[in-house]
């Protein structure tokens, strides 16, 4: 344990649960040391994992990094404290994991990535699915040709959130919380791996690289943000990107990416790992892959310099859509006959019988946006609002 890297977690419920567990991993591993958790309220003995000794603890997390010479800091808190938080650590010369999405805004995006850079930290960004063995296999299967030309790249999830879901917090499906943006929408934070797996499969990662973005941003549910949405990127160099998501799904399944060429198309299932190749005059062909963990990647570079997968400028491209989605109209309701209620599932924040909203046939659309890079409208959802058009300056 004395070369382990100690590390300070904000934010350890939630999703910040899955953390613990794989700092808990990678503790047994002996590649790192938990050393602080920063949560306004202290965690009770139950919610530490087994094993994971008696970090300190403090809501102070300025003081919390001083005092136990953390290294890195694993930040998982709401999206609005994402940059002060990160300039917090930064300042003290300790090294970041910072959630999806990084920022509610391309200024806070920016303000937090220059100050990352000038302070000489290094930060990764918690987008998962591109440390995936999946996602340079793809890439060369799109450079080699193995489908042809490429045409475009479509996005779908669909998922089911029962509306305790929104009640979690108090910046759940907010797009403004006390005057401060959040943005917790669909396509920006519960289904942002899609929109970032996309764009990344495209090579389109920096902010310079997108040119223009239509959305259509609507919800089913009693929230500012939105639960059901597309989003069409235009790129300077690379395909066309079209993504579309809902948390209203009649039937939820696992999200996926796939690349359209003029002989073929690959279809990647980012959380599983798994890609499916189909070509003309070849049979299917289907391999699994393996993933390399954020935080571990994080502490490679630091200690033997790894490159590091997910830097802020990998995510330009990203926070140029959540930018587009922050400046796009408020989300336009579903008519009350788009949508009806159903038990929710198990495991949702509620318990089993949690009511949820389901949009009918949302399902199919999503898929269709995604298998032929149209927008709701041009599907004809009769509920689809024309879409809106942000041009984006480089």
């Amino acid at each position: 344990m004395s070369t382990a890297v100690p590390i300070v977690l904000a934010g350890a419920r939630g999703h910040g649960r899955w953390h613990l567990d794989n700092i808990r991993r990678l503790q047994d591993k002996g590649i790192v040391r938990l050393a602080g958790i920063c949560e306004l309220t202290p965690l009770g003995e139950d919610e530490l994992p087994a094993g994971l000794g008696t970090p300190e603890q403090s809501a102070d997390f300025g003081a919390l990094l001083d005092s136990t010479g953390a290294s890195v800091a694993v930040i998982c808190t709401p999206i609005p404290t994402h940059t002060d938080l990160a300039l917090t650590a930064a300042r003290r010369g300790v090294h970041l994991l910072l959630e999806k999405p990084p920022a509610p805004s391309y200024a806070e995006f920016r303000r937090m990535a220059d100050g990352v850079a000038e302070a000489g930290v290094v930060c990764q960004i918690g987008f998962q699915s591109l440390g995936s063995g999946a996602v340079p296999a793809i890439r060369t299967l799109m450079a080699e040709g193995a489908i042809g030309g490429i045409v475009g790249i479509g996005g779908a999830g669909a998922w089911a959130r029962a509306e305790a879901y929104y009640r979690r917090a108090a910046w759940a499906g907010k797009r403004r919380l006390n005057g401060v943006d959040v943005i917790d929408g669909v396509l920006t934070n519960p289904l942002a791996h899609a929109v970032a797996t996309a764009l990344a499969l495209g090579g389109t990662t920096r902010a310079e690289d997108v040119t223009a973005i239509e959305t259509e941003l609507l919800r089913a549910n009693a929230i500012e943000s939105d639960d059901t949405s597309c989003v069409r990127v235009t790129t300077a160099h690379g395909p066309q990107v079209v993504v579309a998501a809902t948390l209203c799904a009649e039937d939820p399944d696992e999200p996926y990416v796939v690349v359209h060429g003029d002989h073929g198309r690959i279809t990647f299932w980012y959380k599983q790992d798994r890609v499916l190749l189909q070509r003309a005059n070849h049979g299917p062909e289907e391999y699994e892959y393996g993933r390399t963990d954020l935080l571990e990647n994080l502490v490679e570079h630091l200690t033997d310099g790894t490159d590091l997968l997910v830097t802020p400028e990998a995510t330009g491209a990203f926070m140029k859509v959540v930018e587009a989605i922050r400046l796009a109209p408020d989300p336009a309701p579903l008519p009350d006959e788009a949508w009806h209620l159903l038990p929710g599932e198990p495991g949702e924040p509620g318990g089993p019988g949690e009511r949820r909203r389901v949009v009918p046939g949302i399902d199919g659309l999503v898929a269709a946006a995604a298998d032929t890079l149209a927008l709701y409208s041009e599907l004809g959802a009769p509920w689809a609002l024309p879409a809106r058009t942000k041009e984006v300056s480089t």
